[in-house]
């Protein structure tokens, strides 16, 4: 078992900054993945960013290239920088992990990951 707990979420300005960390506990050692996701009020739940553990590769949703960057220091914990925030990115962030090889488009697909986090809100004001 993963259990996921982000933080930094918070209020901020459009063009404004936030830093989100995802702490992992448990079996962190088998960690291939992880990723964020968002969703919003009345939205369906959308990938944002995803990077492996082990190279660091990552994918984003157009929506945030250019101006999400995701990354890791190890398999426990996972950051996404968020720059020049909108209103529009405006959501509950979830962070989310897996210990099976996720691969392409399935890295942004929430129904392909089993480890959940409870949440951070994100709110750009503008």
């Amino acid at each position: 078992q993963v259990q996921l707990v982000e933080s930094g979420g918070g209020s901020v300005q459009a063009g404004g900054s936030l830093r989100l960390t995802c702490a992992a506990s448990g079996r962190t050692t088998g960690i291939y993945v992880m990723a964020w996701f968002r969703q919003a009020p009345g939205k369906e739940r959308e990938g944002v960013a995803s990077v492996y553990t082990g190279s660091g590769n990552t994918a984003y949703a157009d929506s945030v290239k250019g101006r999400y960057t995701i990354s890791r220091d190890n398999a426990k914990t996972s950051f996404l920088q968020m720059n020049s925030l909108k209103p529009e990115d405006t959501a509950m962030y979830f962070c989310a992990a897996d210990l099976r090889v996720i691969s392409g488009f399935g890295r942004l697909d929430g129904a392909r990951y089993t480890y959940w986090g409870q949440g951070t809100q994100v709110t750009v004001s503008s």
